[in-house]
């Protein structure tokens, strides 16, 4: 029964922490460090298995302010399954010096004073999640604009960077601009990319807030909701109690008066009972039932009714008494001790959800000025040592340079074509003139022109009828009966002994005159010709011009054009180990001729990219230079291979990536085991 629902001991503690609590006055037990609500309802009967995450922020004092279990029926009768989790957890400790984190008990104590406390507390943490949320959806809206603009960008750079290069774009200076301008785009299309990650993360956090905070207050607010019924309860309790004690009271006094001869109707008693509605109701109760006892008025059954009304007015005052102390008891409680902790618990989810909201918007904000920042310091750098920056980088661009090698390389892939417009030279009976003279010379004869080049002799030279230039590679081996072409002995000697170190070896082009006419002495007296003399060695790129013509003028392109599908399809291969497996099969088909002159070759161009710190040029470079000039390139319309069609050019990049792996395994490929040995 309700009446028999509460012992004398239903608020006391069952550890001596506080053994003065029902003395505590006002607020008492509401200190900074006492023990949490959260852990009070954890460390319950009826929860002792439930996992309770601790409070790692200092600010959350209260996590402490519930440590005490109780035995009370009451505290029996509220099962409570509240988890609290430390959503601020996900909050890097550096917060606290971004946002206030103490909290306020002067706050607290006006919340306790007002009747309103927990409702009001409840719908200013509605509010809360709501900013949380939309700031939230801000952050995930923002991250996927951000994302989306980001890899638009690094696309857009990457596209173009390699849409220009297998186009015919300009060279030099601008290439170089052009190329770094995308990659400061690319390095500014990350930076944004990276921007949105963190922005996503911070809404994900913001999100996880909201919900841990608004189950919290959901198991806070059923929390109060208990305690204010269990009150309640008692309260009704009382009142029940209180009213069987007057009506036992009341018949009692009846009793005593019909025992002493005194009428039902005396003043006295009726002045009693004119106290309200109540009384009247309840003497009306104990008359009607005290007729029925009394009935004959013997006096000894008078006297067995009188005890036993005693009796029940005894045990009425008792339960009266009892439930009065335990109502007194649960409501001192209530107001002093339960209804602080609830109000701090939720004070703790506001500000908890207040200052996570507060520390991602400052975060949101340090970021965003970062990354603006970083575009800044990208498109103009601080100092040197973080590059030149977009506006330098253009600025870079020499026109005027970038056009005078054009011309050079344009004249000298040229050189050898027939001409396309009138001719300039020709015999004077034809109608030719003789050439201008030279600057600071006589008049060009044909004497002169006929000179032997760099032996210092005036003598005509001439012609042993052993060219070399546009005759098949194994023919003039075997006429020559010899292991490797002269003329590549003789050119590789003279670069390697003079050009090692030479700045664009290779890449820079001669001078037009002077590589036809060392071509024309080479063809007619190779051995008349000393590339050691001060002529040739003044500037070796006229050498090395000859050297990639004669491999040009080859009938039949040095690696043939019977493999020259399948060289390129083995460096279509994207595995690298692979693709050398492949292009090695491809090299050791080769016919010998062809094989010894390669690997010659290729053994002066790895010497010569051994010198890359001074001659700039790299292994990539070398076979960029000399892709075409090996493979030949395709003659439209009669599918033969030439140095001069201008066909194949679908096939350039994989005839330079063909080029460079060789070379990168030039040592696996060419040179055995007995040779390393020797």
């Amino acid at each position: 029964m309700a009446d028999e629902g509460y012992s004398s001991t239903a608020w006391e503690s069952t550890d001596n922490s506080d053994p003065n609590a029902s003395q505590t006055p006002h607020y008492g037990l509401f200190q900074p460090n006492s023990p949490s609500l959260i852990h009070e309802s954890a460390t319950a009967p009826a929860l002792s298995s439930l996992p309770v995450k601790p409070s790692s922020p200092p600010p959350r004092s209260s996590s402490d302010s519930l440590g005490r279990s109780s035995s009370s029926r009451w505290r029996d009768s509220v099962p409570v399954t509240i988890e609290r989790k430390d959503t601020l957890t996900m909050i890097p400790s550096d917060a606290i010096s971004l946002v206030e984190t103490s909290f306020d008990e002067n706050v607290l104590r006006v919340l306790c004073e007002l009747d309103c406390g927990v409702p009001l507390l409840l719908d200013r943490i509605k509010q809360s999640m709501v900013s949380c949320r939309e700031a939230s959806v801000f952050f995930k809206k923002r991250a996927v604009l951000e994302d989306e603009y980001g890899k638009s960008l690094q696309k857009l750079a990457r596209t173009t960077s390699e849409v220009y290069s297998m186009n015919d774009g300009k060279a030099g200076s601008f290439v170089g601009a052009w190329q770094s301008s995308m990659k400061i785009h690319e390095v500014m299309a990350e930076n944004r990319i990276r921007f949105a990650q963190r922005l996503n993360e911070m809404s994900d956090e913001l999100a996880s807030l909201a919900k841990e905070v608004d189950k919290n207050r959901k198991q806070t607010k059923e929390l109060a909701s208990r305690y204010e019924r269990a009150l309640q309860e008692s309260e009704l309790n009382m009142e029940k109690s209180k009213n069987r004690l007057e009506v036992s009271s009341e018949e009692l006094e009846r009793v005593l008066l019909q025992k002493e001869g005194e009428s039902l109707k005396d003043g006295g008693l009726q002045a009693k009972n004119q106290g309200g509605v109540a009384g009247k109701r309840a003497l009306g109760k104990a008359v009607a039932k005290g007729g029925l006892l009394l009935k004959g008025k013997n006096p000894g059954n008078i006297q067995r009714q009188e005890d036993d009304i005693r009796t029940r007015v005894s045990n009425a005052s008792d339960l009266y008494r009892k439930a009065l102390t335990d109502t007194q008891a649960m409501r001192q409680e209530y107001f002093n001790f339960q209804l602080p902790r609830i109000l701090r618990a939720l004070k703790e989810c506001a500000d908890e959800i207040d200052l996570g909201t507060q520390y991602h918007l400052t975060r949101y904000a340090f970021l965003f000025e970062s990354i603006v920042l970083s575009d800044g310091s990208t498109l103009v750098p601080v100092g040197p040592e973080d590059g030149i920056g977009l506006k330098s980088t253009i600025e870079s661009i020499d026109n005027r340079a970038d056009f005078k090698i054009y011309m050079q390389n344009y004249a000298y892939a040229r050189g050898g074509a027939a001409p396309r417009g009138p001719r300039r030279e020709g015999p004077a009976e034809e109608g030719f003139l003789p050439p201008l003279p030279t600057h600071g010379g006589g008049a060009y004869s044909a004497v002169h022109a006929n000179t032997p080049i760099g032996n210092g002799h005036n003598s005509q030279i001439l012609d042993k009828g052993r060219p070399t230039f546009g005759v098949d590679l194994a023919e003039q081996m075997a006429r020559d009966n010899v292991e490797l072409p002269a003329i590549l002995e003789k050119c590789c000697a003279a670069i390697e002994k003079h050009g090692l170190q030479s700045q664009g070896i290779y890449r820079i082009s001669g001078m037009a005159r002077k590589v036809a006419s060392l071509k024309e002495r080479l063809d007619k007296d190779m051995d008349s010709v000393n590339l050691d003399s001060e002529e040739w060695i003044s500037d070796i790129n006229n050498v090395t011009s000859v050297l990639k013509m004669w491999f040009r003028e080859l009938p039949d392109p040095l690696l043939t054009s019977t493999l020259h599908q399948g060289f390129v399809e083995a460096a279509k291969i994207e595995n690298d180990r692979l693709r050398h497996i492949r292009l090695h099969e491809r090299v050791n088909d080769l016919p010998d001729p062809n094989y010894a002159t390669l690997k010659y070759f290729l053994g002066h161009l790895h010497k010569i990219a051994q010198y890359e710190a001074d001659n700039s040029m790299s292994i990539q470079n070398l076979a960029i230079v000399f892709g075409q000039t090996l493979f030949g390139q395709m003659i439209p319309g009669n599918g033969s291979f030439s140095g001069h069609g201008n066909g194949g050019m679908a096939d350039a990049p994989f005839q330079n990536k063909a080029i460079e792996t060789i070379l990168d395994h030039y040592s696996d490929i060419f040179v055995d085991e007995a040779e390393v040995g020797a």
